[in-house]
């Protein structure tokens, strides 16, 4: 009634909500994987940091429907906003699950996964906390393709309670049984 109104500066922080968020480094094959999994159109490239933002999927198996987020890469030093690391790990405080790709090409795929961990753990321990899932990725590559069964046992013996499947985001080879996991 003409009377003067309230005044304020607010801040919004968006932040995606998912089923499944997909994190590690870069490179790694999380954009291919999801574009394996979903009906999404990713990015994807042979270059460090394709995906600047994080991007959506929807993975429908029989009757059970998921929603899937990819961020882009993290590096080293994420935690303290190292390489936008606050704007791409917040996307993942509303999954559920967390789906580690791993490039199985590395020397220590378990190092690797360990080191995206404690990434999350200085982040945010109850990100850390959440149910996981590693997907090694890169299976189809000849260099690995004969080191599959070492590197699961790796994982089984130091990993003992993290459930790891073999896949290539190029072959699809293992895509089921990830799907399997997690439904």
């Amino acid at each position: 009634k003409g009377e003067p109104g309230s005044e304020a500066w607010v801040t919004l922080e968006l932040k995606t909500i998912a089923d499944v968020g997909l994190v590690g480094y870069p490179n790694v094959g999380k954009s291919s994987l999801l574009a394996v999994l979903t009906a999404a159109r990713p990015k994807i490239g042979d270059y460090p940091f394709t995906t600047l933002e994080p991007n959506l999927g929807v993975a429908e198996r029989d009757h059970f429907t998921f929603v899937l987020a990819d961020i882009p890469g993290l590096i080293e030093g994420a935690h303290k906003g190292v390489g936008l690391g606050h704007q791409f790990l917040r996307h993942i405080e509303r999954a559920r699950v967390l789906l580690h790709v791993i490039d199985a090409s590395v020397s220590d795929p378990v190092a690797t996964y360990e080191a995206v961990r404690e990434e999350l753990e200085l982040y945010n321990p109850s990100v850390a906390a959440k149910p996981e899932v590693v997907a090694l990725n890169k299976i189809d590559r000849e260099d690995v393709r004969t080191r599959v069964p070492d590197l699961l046992q790796q994982f089984k013996e130091q990993l003992p309670n993290t459930r790891v499947v073999a896949v290539s985001a190029i072959t699809t080879r293992g895509v089921d049984e990830l799907v399997g996991v997690l439904i």
